[in-house]
């Protein structure tokens, strides 16, 4: 019987890593090749205990392995397809030395094949029962040398260090300098950094102390826990409606909620997608450094059911922007094979605010699609205006974040 269920795990693994080939292809994603074959041999569903096998394989599904009281998810083992991209991201060579910020000890054991032998592996977790949980399933899957600690990532481990690459597996608003600090020169780190609210993997390479962006791709995380967390405003506008407010931004709620009880408009951009075409990883961020006012509108599906709002991804974060009383964000008219995007508004100023966020798009559309992605550099907090380049530039405790468009 164990050979029977080792047998038919193998092929479900087989089966995820060709669903993740598709998937890369389809996204235009190049997965690394030793990745795929490392994750043809680490046991998902032995980090997923309690996970149906057909969950632990599915390429697309994070499984949840801890809530907090109020039911939001604060651990989860990620889904297959942003772990695969993630560590080819990290490009993690035989030999390396590595630090994982957020276990869950799938991601370990991943990288502990891939440093191999001459390779070290430390994980970390703030949260005392995934940390203990991760060392357990390490040590009972042979992992016996991937060191697993109980501690804030925000210091790293700084015994350890010098790293050549770190990966922080939670969402993380800020860099703190001990990511910074415990990197080898010319190393890489890999972090979900949000900015203005929308959080993108960002492969960054240490060049004299400044992390420069290699790339980025759209990803979604629990937030950091401990000294980095660092959460959004959320203003609710009705039940089930929500505007997510990131880096100082500011909303009149009261006005807002008068809003969407009044009438609406609706414009369309003349910008058509096809189904599956990934193009808001760039369009997304290029608004939010382009217009004040820019927020996430989230509406559950009874809001959406009901008519109160209309948004592009009803249960998603959708791209909306405000102007004292009135909001604007993204809609869709679907037809086959796609989609045009359209802008809702609703508040006293509809009409212009609908027009000024539909000709955002357009401009992008025009000047920009397919586009190149943004430059992306993190400084230390410190450092003097004079020595940032141009751009826009986000501001946090431990760091000065600019993003520039070429």
């Amino acid at each position: 019987m164990a050979t029977s269920g080792a047998h038919i795990e193998a092929a479900l693994r087989r089966t995820m890593v060709g669903q993740l080939e598709t998937w890369g292809a389809d996204t235009g994603i190049a997965l690394d090749p030793a990745v795929l074959d490392a994750m043809l041999l680490v046991s998902r569903a032995h980090f997923t205990r309690g996970a149906a096998p057909e969950d632990a394989y599915d390429a697309h599904a994070a499984i949840v392995t801890k809530r907090d009281p109020a039911g939001l998810a604060i651990s989860s083992v990620s889904a297959p397809t942003i772990v695969a991209m993630m560590v080819t991201q990290l490009a993690v060579r035989p030999g390396h030395r590595v630090l994982e910020i957020g276990s869950g000890g799938y991601n370990a054991a991943l990288l502990r094949e891939l440093v191999g032998p001459s390779g070290q592996v430390t994980t970390l977790d703030v949260d005392p029962d995934v940390a203990t949980g991760a060392l357990e399933r390490l040590r009972s899957a042979g992992y016996e040398d991937v060191e697993v600690r109980f501690a804030d990532g925000e210091f790293g481990a700084p015994d350890r260090a010098l790293f050549d690459r770190i990966v922080v597996t939670v969402e993380a608003a800020d860099v703190p300098p001990a990511w910074v600090g415990q990197l080898r020169p010319g190393g890489r780190l890999v972090v979900p950094l949000r900015m203005c609210g929308l959080t993108r993997s960002v492969a960054f390479t240490d060049v004299e102390g400044v992390l420069v962006s290699s790339g980025y791709e759209l990803c979604g995380f629990v937030p950091m826990q401990g000294a980095g967390e660092h959460r959004e405003q959320r203003v609710p506008l009705a039940e089930g409606v929500e505007l997510r407010l990131d880096d100082g931004q500011r909303a009149d709620g009261e006005a807002l909620r008068s809003a969407l009880a009044g009438s609406r408009a609706e414009v369309g951009t003349g910008l058509r997608v096809a189904n599956q075409e990934p193009f808001t990883e760039h369009l997304d961020l290029w608004l939010a450094t382009m217009l004040p006012g820019f927020g996430l509108l989230t509406a559950g599906a009874a809001a959406v059911d009901r008519g109160l709002v209309n948004p592009a991804w009803p249960g998603g974060r959708t791209p909306a922007i405000t102007r004292g009383g009135t909001l604007a964000y993204r809609s869709w008219r679907r037809f086959d094979g796609g989609a045009e995007v359209r802008v809702t508004a609703h508040g006293p100023d509809a009409a212009d605010v609908a027009a000024e966020f539909a000709q955002a798009h357009r401009v992008w559309a025009g000047t920009r699609r397919p586009g190149s992605p943004a430059r992306i550099a993190v400084y230390p907090a410190g450092t003097p205006d004079a020595e940032l380049p141009a751009g826009y530039r986000l501001d946090r405790r431990h760091s000065r974040t600019v993003i520039t468009w070429s």
